[in-house]
């Protein structure tokens, strides 16, 4: 299982990168996200999901572990594959996208590249309540986390730095007290 992949760009196209990694290039399908990050790069560091099928080995990549992460997500519901996952990611941003989930916005989500009304209520009923992506521990349960997390997005920032902040704090049980901590370390930042 291929996890991580480092190295040399050498094609970028529209859904996918080819990167060379020690002499072997690597085909990887991406996000257009990850695609807009790896723009005029030399060099590529994916996370990469691998897909086996009996017909097929699909290599996916993300420039974020929580774009990863949200990705493996969204192939838990119920007729959303990879490529489908990758298209929806491309059509909008991570925070942006579990925010509709989490409001449970069916319209909103429908508007995604591929996902019918269908899909969409599949997504809300799969994940709401189940996306604060985390950097260090992967996708966590609602909680006062989510809800600091959650705040701290709606004020502005960066789902990624947000996350790097409460990383590094503990006891967030306090939502107000996580908050304001939160707001002083992004502020740093």
């Amino acid at each position: 299982m291929i996890s991580f992949l480092k190295g040399r760009v050498l094609d970028l196209e529209l859904d996918g990168v080819t990167i060379d990694v020690l002499g072997v290039g690597y085909d990887v399908s991406c996000s257009s996200n990850t695609i807009a990050h790896l723009t005029n790069a030399k060099e590529a560091q994916l996370w990469i999901h691998t897909h086996v099928r009996e017909d097929v080995i699909l290599l996916c990549g993300f420039s974020t572990k929580a774009e990863k992460q949200l990705f493996q997500s969204l192939l838990k519901v119920n007729g959303i594959g990879p490529k489908m996952a990758l298209k929806i990611l491309s059509g909008t941003s991570l925070e942006r996208l579990i925010q509709m989930i989490e409001d449970k916005d069916a319209k909103g989500l429908s508007q995604l590249p591929k996902v019918g009304k269908k899909i969409a209520e599949q997504m809300i009923l799969t994940l709401k309540g189940k996306l604060v992506i985390d950097e260090s521990a992967g996708p966590r349960p609602m909680g006062a986390r989510q809800e600091i997390t959650s705040a701290l997005v709606n004020l502005g920032f960066r789902l990624a730095d947000v996350d790097r902040a409460l990383a590094q704090m503990e006891d967030l049980s306090d939502v107000e007290e996580g908050i304001k901590r939160g707001l002083a370390a992004l502020s740093s930042l």
